[in-house]
């Protein structure tokens, strides 16, 4: 009788060891998100206006990103995304309209090599590495790289002609810039993403 209530204390103490281990470790992992949202919000204080929109945009969707410098936030496997990557540095970009590009975002895609040149034609926002198997896509919103690879897609894939793409491109973001209107294209992939 005694060693079953010895035995029945022990198994109590260690449940309770047990539960208190796992909320330490839980609220020290919260601790280290917050700290790495923490320091990633005081980096991008100092950056452009347009970068810090887009890093602060890529911090609330995200959460806490996977590296943080001083010139760039990164995270990887977010979302739909392989690599997201918001940089502090502001490229000009005057198609459609005029922007900066600052939200570099990349998927696993292999890309034809006789396609490059025709997709080049077609933005040259959109970056594709042949050895890597990627293509990403770089802007100042996450809806419109999503526009842009989704078109990328159906260019490789013979599905739309340049034109026709930018086209496309340049009435989908000014309905959505100018009349708040959407877009399956903004708003993920309309083709299956490669594993």
């Amino acid at each position: 009788m005694k060693t079953t209530a010895i035995f029945s204390i022990l198994v109590c103490l260690i449940l309770a060891i047990s539960v208190s281990y796992n909320l330490a470790q839980d609220r020290n992992q919260e601790n280290q998100e917050q700290n790495g949202q923490q320091q990633a919000s005081e980096i991008i204080q100092d950056w452009p206006e347009v970068a810090q929109k887009a890093a602060q945009s890529m911090l609330d969707k995200y959460g806490e990103p996977d590296g943080v410098t001083n010139d760039r936030i990164h995270w990887n496997e977010a979302g739909d995304w392989g690599f997201t990557e918001v940089r502090s540095e502001e490229i000009d970009h005057n198609f459609p309209m005029p922007h900066k590009d600052v939200l570099y975002q990349e998927i696993d895609y292999q890309v034809a090599p006789e396609m490059y040149s025709t997709i080049v034609q077609y933005d040259g926002s959109v970056i594709m590495e042949r050895t890597k198997g990627t293509i990403a896509a770089r802007c100042d919103k996450e809806g419109a790289n999503y526009l842009a690879i989704n078109l990328t897609h159906e260019i490789a894939s013979g599905e739309r002609e340049i034109e026709e793409a930018r086209q496309f491109y340049a009435e989908t973001m000014k309905n959505m810039m100018m009349q708040g209107e959407s877009s399956e294209y903004l708003e993920g992939f309309v083709f299956d993403v490669p594993e």
